[in-house]
């Protein structure tokens, strides 16, 4: 089954700007928080980013300043505009839907690669 569709990986130099789309599927309902993911190969899965229904957002410390989430109720998706973009942000991103009866979906990955 596929709940999420992301969308906007690519490849880009360093210093260059991505921007992240996930849509999440009729099927799902009253989603809580949604928020980004990333995992590069032989690492653990690290959060990126979250915005909570209100607008409340989180971001990991590293992508502070280059990094922006929103999300659009509406539409029942969330971005994810990357600016400033380093090698070390090169992995594949995930989206991540949390329901308000606590219920997680995931995304199957985009892949981000920042060259030198």
């Amino acid at each position: 089954q596929v709940h999420l569709v992301e969308s906007g990986g690519g490849l880009v130099q360093a210093g260059g700007s991505l921007r992240l789309s996930c849509v999440a599927s009729e099927s799902i309902s009253d989603i809580n928080v949604m928020g980004w993911y990333r995992q590069s190969p032989g690492k653990q899965r690290e959060v990126v980013a979250s915005i909570t229904s209100g607008g409340t957002t989180s971001y990991r410390p590293s992508v502070k300043g280059r990094f922006t989430i929103s999300r659009d109720n509406a539409k029942k998706s969330v971005y994810l505009q990357m600016n400033s973009l380093k090698p070390d942000d090169t992995a594949v991103y995930y989206c991540k839907s949390v329901t308000v009866d606590r219920h997680d979906y995931w995304g199957q990955g985009t892949q981000v690669t920042v060259s030198s």
